[in-house]
Formats: C-alpha cells, structure tokens, sequence
C-alpha cells in the first residue's frame, strides 16, 4: 500500500469544514467528516480506488490544506493531478469566494448566511458521472431517500480498498454500471425511468460520448443542450449537474421544489408555490454567482449541516429539495 501527503493552498477564505458538512448530509458511507473537521473519502485515482484524507492546517484566512493518499497506485503524477482536481473542485478549494461576498455580503436575502457561513465553498460529487446519477436518483423523491439508494448501489458495485483496517467503498465507475441490466437496477428500488436514464448516461460515459473534460471546455448552456439530449435528463438534473459536478459558479436550478416553494415562501414571503420563471428572474440580482447564492441561501434557511438537525427539521429540509424534472 502506497502513501503519499503534499499541501493545497486553495483560494482564500476557505472552509474545509463549513464545505464539506454539505457533502454528509444524507449520508457517511462514501464521504466523511470527523469531529475535527478532517475530511476522507473512496474515489478513483488514476484508475485506481484510493483513499484520500484532507485536513485544514490554518484558518479559513489564510487557509491550507493537508492531503494524504493511500491507495495501490498513488505516487504516481496521474494520481496527485486527480486528487488536486478533487481537492479544488470537488471540495471547493478553488471556488472564488471573494468575488461573491463583495458584491452580495449586503444582499438582503444572503448577508446573514454569508456572515455566518463565511469560507463555504461549492462542492459536490467526485466526477460530473457521479453528480448526474445522483440528481437522476433525486427526481421528485426526497434526498435522505435518494442517498440510500446512492449507498445501496454504491456497496452492490463499488470497488473497494482495505486502509488501515477499514474496507473503504467508492462509487460505482460508469463502465461498471453500464453492464448492469436496468431490470436489475429496478431491484434498487427505481423506477423504470431512472433505470434507463442511470443505463444511459453510464453507457455514454464508458463510450466516451460524454466527457467531462471536453464538457468543461463548453460554457453552461452548451452542456445543458448536450445532457438534456439522453431521455430522462431534464434541465433540472442538468442544472443541478453543472453545480456539484462541474463547479459551475452561475448556474440556478428554479425548477427545483426548494427553489419554487421554501426560497419563495420562507425567503420571499410569498403565500405559495412560486413558478418556475418567476424565482429565475428573481434570482437575476445575483448572476454571476448564482450557484453560491443559492446554497448560501439554503444554509441561511435551513444551516449548513441539515443533517446535524432535529428530525423533524430534516424530513422538512428533505421534502422541500426535491427536484421537478
């Protein structure tokens, strides 16, 4: 077993702890965050599943981070560009925060949420695959439902690597997924149309007719064209794709029932269901930055960590997030 440690200096203020509580919400299985704010995961590296391990060594000011890699593989150079990658967009580490705050730190609807949540980032799944499987699971269910089929599927298919004693899981590469039969994927307790969709896109992935780093180079509408063209992907699991899988920083889901429902009730005051058009003009005010307005302001409804709620708070958190694709 290989081990391998070296810094990041991401983009100040910054976080860890504040970002990643986003990433445990619903589930520990794949992504964890202990008592000290230090952060580890499954995921892979070159090919290869590893275990990457990620802890602040200074303030959220002036931050640094710590990774360390253990793996079969991981010395490699492909392997710290991987997780470099992951540590920058996936944890955020590379979101431009400052940008944000100066322009919107006295936006009526966000400046508690940015005083009280300052250093959190954007973050998301590991690759763009991994986010639009976990958008498609969450279509018009509730998340803490959604995420245990996320961790049913991820155990069923995942690869796996024993690190100090501990098997640790990764999610399921889109080549392993692409040879399940959506029969089978049924049995995970989906629907027949997001079988297909989960088939589809995983298929496109192992073919290579999706690739995240050719959709990188396009800007946001032009990936939403690419993804809503597989049956199954609406502009919903698109949007909410290009947030936690590409790290997009303006791009505003307003079809999502939290957006339409609890922003435009609990925020806006409204006396009910907002349409969809209405709460994406009214997000406007906050372009370029719409993607951190927006989860800036769920944490300024619901906190950062939903998880670490009263139940009955998380069974509201978790009906008002469901998607409308």
């Amino acid at each position: 077993m290989q081990s391998i440690r070296f810094e990041v200096k991401p983009e100040q203020p910054y976080s860890l702890a504040r970002t990643a509580a986003r990433l445990v919400r619903f589930t520990t299985l794949v992504d964890r965050l202990d008592a000290s704010g230090a952060y580890s995961r499954c995921l892979h590296l070159a090919g290869s599943p590893a275990v990457i391990e990620v802890e602040q060594l200074a303030p959220p000011s002036r931050p640094r981070l710590a990774v360390r890699l253990r793996g079969p593989a991981v010395r490699g150079a492909a392997a710290r560009e991987d997780a470099t990658r992951f540590v920058l967009r996936s944890l955020g580490a590379g979101c431009r925060l400052q940008p944000f705050y100066r322009k919107l730190a006295r936006d009526p609807f966000l400046e508690r949420a940015i005083s009280e949540h300052r250093g959190m980032a954007l973050c998301g799944g590991a690759t763009l695959w991994e986010a639009m499987v976990t958008s498609i699971l969450a279509q018009q269910v509730n998340l803490q439902f959604a995420y245990s089929i996320y961790d049913a599927l991820t155990l069923r298919y995942g690869d796996r690597i024993e690190v100090a004693g501990e098997s640790r899981v990764a999610f399921p590469t889109p080549e392993r997924l692409a040879r399940v039969r959506e029969t089978t994927l049924r049995g995970f307790k989906l629907s027949a149309a997001k079988a297909g969709a989960i088939r589809r896109v995983a298929s496109a992935f192992a073919k290579g007719e999706l690739d995240e780093g050719e959709l990188d180079g396009l800007d946001d509408e032009a990936v939403i064209a690419r993804l809503v063209a597989y049956k199954g992907i609406g502009r919903w699991t698109a949007e909410t794709s290009l947030i936690r899988g590409l790290g997009r920083l303006d791009v505003f889901p307003a079809g999502d029932l939290g957006v339409v429902k609890r922003l435009a009730i609990d925020m806006l005051g409204r006396d009910g269901v907002a349409r969809e058009q209405e709460m994406r003009d009214f997000a406007e005010r906050w372009r370029p930055h719409r993607s951190l307005a927006l989860i800036y302001a769920y944490a300024a409804l619901y906190g950062a960590a939903p998880a670490a709620a009263s139940p009955a708070r998380r069974e509201k958190k978790t009906r008002a997030t469901r998607s409308r694709d």
